[in-house]
């Protein structure tokens, strides 16, 4: 029986490997793994609790000099004394914003998704970026399509 998602999941991770981004190769290859095992039957909490899990994660690597006191209080108040420091401020308020337009618009436009993943993959092995793309992304298309 022919799998052509499994075809499109081992081009993604050799895209991964010859731009040797062990992010994406990594991820992608856990998903070969799981969907080739009976774990596959974990898909569905996968789709549904992956992004909460992903995002979890990455906030606790991003809190984490404050947690380890390498990134202590004092210069964590002080930077908000500078402009750049309060430009920061802004922007994350903005992309965290455009984020969660981005979870609804993917919610309500479900066959947007696909171009979503595939340009985040694409950014992230070929521009070393980092697979944040899809909210964003979907929140500024929620701007240009409008949020539904």
């Amino acid at each position: 029986m022919f799998d052509s998602t499994l075809i499109i999941l081992v081009a993604l991770a050799a895209l991964g490997l010859v731009s040797h981004n062990t992010t994406v190769t990594i991820s992608i290859l856990v998903l070969i793994a799981i969907k080739i095992t009976p774990l596959n039957h974990y898909f569905p909490w996968i789709e549904k609790q992956g992004l909460t899990l992903g995002i979890i994660i990455l906030t606790i690597g991003v809190m984490a000099p404050i947690a380890s006191g390498s990134l202590p209080s004092s210069t964590l108040i002080h930077s908000f004394m500078n402009w750049k420091s309060l430009l920061a401020v802004a922007v994350g308020v903005f992309v965290s914003w455009l984020g969660g337009r981005g979870v609804s618009l993917m919610s309500s436009q479900p066959t947007l998704v696909g171009g979503l993943l595939v340009g985040t993959v694409l950014g992230v092995a070929l521009f070393r970026g980092v697979p944040v793309g899809p909210l964003i992304a979907a929140g500024l298309i929620s701007l240009v399509v409008g949020k539904q």
